[in-house]
């Protein structure tokens, strides 16, 4: 069963947690990780790319000429794909490029994620975070204790004064527990948590 320091803002530790072996001591996979993140950046893209058919390029309505007896090929419209201006031929359309991704699988990576920060040290749990009015010097003083530059902060609750202190700090996120996914761990070098938000996510994760 793994464990885990607990810190105040100054980095003194204040007491020990006791972690889920079976959410936080899981063997990490890369394959599985890869495979969960390229499934969530699959679900965000937009696929917004858009061109015209024949049939909704602007113009094209009377037909040019004659069918028979000009010597010409017929055609119906000059908005034709084989004309210049014309519609295009199978062209990309708005689309969604989400496919599923078995649930357990899902779990299973979240699993490895929070475990992988585990093992590389890289899991901070802090007891509070006291300031009651937002100041981003507060809260680039605390990433100075920790030598914290890239992390994601986990909240049991919306936590205003972290979030407005923490919005204009570059590579910073803070979120909720519902909101934890592989994709948001791994792309941040340190988890940072506070205790009610570890036990909601083991909560979530239990089997």
């Amino acid at each position: 069963m793994p464990t885990v320091d607990i810190f105040n803002i100054d980095k003194e530790k204040v007491g020990e947690l006791d972690l889920k072996g079976d959410i936080f001591g899981v063997e990490v996979e890369g394959h599985l990780l890869h495979e969960v993140v390229t499934w969530q950046l699959a679900c965000r893209r937009g696929g917004n790319a858009s061109t015209k058919t024949r049939g909704e390029a602007r113009g094209g309505g009377r037909k040019p000429w004659r069918q028979k007896g000009t010597g010409r090929a017929r055609v119906g419209s000059i908005r034709s794909p084989l004309w210049r201006g014309g519609g295009v031929v199978f062209g990309p359309k708005p689309r969604s490029y989400a496919y599923t991704l078995p649930k357990k699988v899902r779990r299973l990576a979240l699993k490895m994620a929070l475990s992988s920060k585990v093992a590389n040290g890289q899991l901070v749990v802090l007891d509070s975070y006291p300031f009651e009015a937002p100041k981003t010097k507060d809260f680039v003083k605390v990433l100075e204790n920790f030598d914290i530059r890239k992390a994601l902060f986990i909240t049991s609750e919306e936590n205003r004064v972290l979030e407005l202190s923490a919005r204009n700090v570059p590579y910073i996120q803070v979120m909720l527990p519902q909101g934890l996914n592989v994709y948001d761990i791994l792309r941040h070098d340190h988890l940072v948590l506070f205790p009610p938000a570890l036990a909601q996510i083991e909560a979530r994760l239990a089997p």
